[in-house]
């Protein structure tokens, strides 16, 4: 006998196991009042709010099958909806909500989406982004959670869309991630088996909830009975008071956000709170060694480093510590760790020919949405192209760069990621970006983009970089910044710390 996979599976098991217990303790700082009594929801209360916000959309005359978008700071309201539109067989559409007037309007227009919710930051978008029926949340709650209808029961189709998520734009138009039920139930399965969630757990939501949809943790934490804690903006303190104040135990963060955490740890008045409690998943870049070392040293959390794309849910390896690194030096745990990490259970990795990593499982895409081209060449035989460079050892994969993020300076392949981690070594380096510019001997030039948080020379960063890299791979150039820009989750934007230097050539390559 076989039963679909949906993602209300999760949320009934803990209305039926958990009802009484706590679900969700909404951000109390935001525009609209926090959703429930006191900020907080039990798992029986928001089951009966996806159960409403469900018939509403039935009432609306949006089928199953149609488009819900959604721009929105984490809040209760957003997760409620990830079960309330998603859970009775519509399409969750998380928007970043950072993105600007027109990068919104090209999203819901993509998807179709037949009905738009806003945070009450963002009422501009109500007047500026065409949608059939627009709401602003905490405003228009009636309209949306209001009334004790019960929608018509969804046979379920694990087959069947449940969220487009679209990716960064970091190079082009977004493209939309069709996320189906089956592939978010197993990762969220997989996921949360392998960082250990459980009852006992109580989750932060550092990590954008519109991002690959909290890469899963929402449907995680919640099948389990965890109790979420909402954090609407990113604070490195106001994480350590959460920390502490809530009892958290796991937190999903994008490297930004673990350097925000150290920086908090920095004028914590007594012990940083979590030691030998908190795991910390970190996903969106591979960070520098220095970094795991002060995570495990400077917090004492436990440091675990997943490797992903939306495409993927994002889930396709895991670094974790092991029993055979216990007796290893702290410093080259952190080594170890700092790897992508080995396939997680029911995922295959593999490196072609070119470098590229490929990886199949049960979580990868089904499409891009009305986009058929692009998905064929991400998922050109049967295999999904990252666009990532790899190497596997011992199991372990590591990535070397994305594939058009690696310089070729005088013929020679040289990784970002390796001389970043370099820099950021030194003790003066905050952040630091390394790129390919230009250069009519060498082809592209390697550049550094630093951010310092100390004093430091050009000369001396080029010297400490000699003492580890080959010559070739050292930076000829290093130029000081105030800060780089990223995406809402963390990652370097290097498509734009690059154009400025490549205006009037036809390629970005040299």
């Amino acid at each position: 006998m076989e039963y679909p996979l949906t993602v209300r599976d999760f949320l009934d098991r803990a209305v039926t196991v958990y009802g009484e217990r706590t679900a969700v303790v909404d951000e109390p700082d935001q525009p609209a009042a926090p959703f429930g009594t006191d900020g907080r929801i039990t798992y029986a209360e928001l089951g009966r709010l996806a159960r409403a916000q469900a018939a509403n959309l039935e009432a609306m005359g949006v089928p199953v099958g149609g488009r819900v978008a959604v721009v929105s700071h984490n809040s209760a309201r957003l997760l409620t909806s990830f079960f309330g539109v998603s859970g009775w067989g519509r399409v969750l559409v998380p928007i970043n909500f950072r993105l600007s007037v027109p990068e919104v309007k090209y999203i819901v227009e993509h998807s179709g989406a037949e009905v738009l919710m806003v945070d009450p930051e963002l009422k501009h978008l109500i007047d500026e982004v065409p949608s059939k029926r627009s709401y602003v949340l905490g405003q228009d709650d009636d309209e949306l959670w209001g009334g004790d209808g019960e929608p018509t029961d969804w046979e379920g189709d694990e087959s069947a869309t449940a969220t487009i998520n679209y990716t960064s734009g970091t190079t082009a138009r977004p493209k939309g991630v069709q996320m189906t039920h089956r592939n978010l139930w197993l990762n969220a399965a997989v996921f949360g088996w392998q960082a250990s969630v459980s009852d006992r757990d109580v989750y932060l939501h550092t990590l954008p909830m519109f991002h690959a949809n909290g890469w899963g943790m929402p449907f995680a934490a919640t099948a389990v009975g965890a109790e979420h804690i909402v954090l609407r903006k990113v604070d490195g303190a106001e994480i350590l008071r959460r920390v502490e104040k809530h009892g958290v135990t796991y937190l999903c963060a994008a490297p930004a956000v673990v350097q925000a955490a150290l920086d908090g740890a920095k004028d914590w008045d007594g012990e940083v709170p979590g030691r030998d409690r908190v795991r910390i998943i970190v996903a969106g870049a591979p960070p520098p060694t220095r970094t795991i070392e002060r995570v495990r040293e400077e917090l004492g959390w436990e440091f675990i480093q997943i490797y992903g794309l939306t495409e993927t849910a994002p889930l396709l390896t895991m670094s974790r510590m092991r029993a055979e690194w216990d007796d290893v030096e702290p410093a080259e745990q952190a080594r170890l760790l700092g790897r992508a990490g080995a396939p997680a259970v029911g995922v295959r990795v593999k490196i072609d020919e070119s470098g590229e990593v490929l990886a199949q499982s049960n979580h990868n895409l089904a499409a891009y949405w009305e986009n058929p081209e692009a998905t064929a060449q991400a998922q050109e035989g049967n295999w999904f192209h990252t666009g990532d460079g790899g190497s596997i050892e011992d199991g372990y994969l590591t990535i070397a760069d994305r594939k058009k993020d690696v310089i070729i300076s005088g013929g020679e392949n040289v990784s970002s990621i390796e001389v970043e981690d370099v820099l950021i070594s030194h003790p003066a380096v905050r952040e630091a970006a390394v790129i390919g510019v230009p250069d009519e001997k060498w082809g592209e030039l390697v550049t550094a983009l630093v951010v310092r948080e100390g004093e430091v020379t050009e000369e001396e960063l080029i010297a400490h970089a000699r003492e580890s890299l080959a010559g070739y791979k050292c930076p000829k150039k290093i130029e000081f910044r105030d800060e780089l820009a990223r995406t809402a989750t963390g990652k370097l934007q290097k498509f734009k710390l690059r154009q400025p230097y490549w205006e009037g050539h036809d390629r970005q390559v040299n």
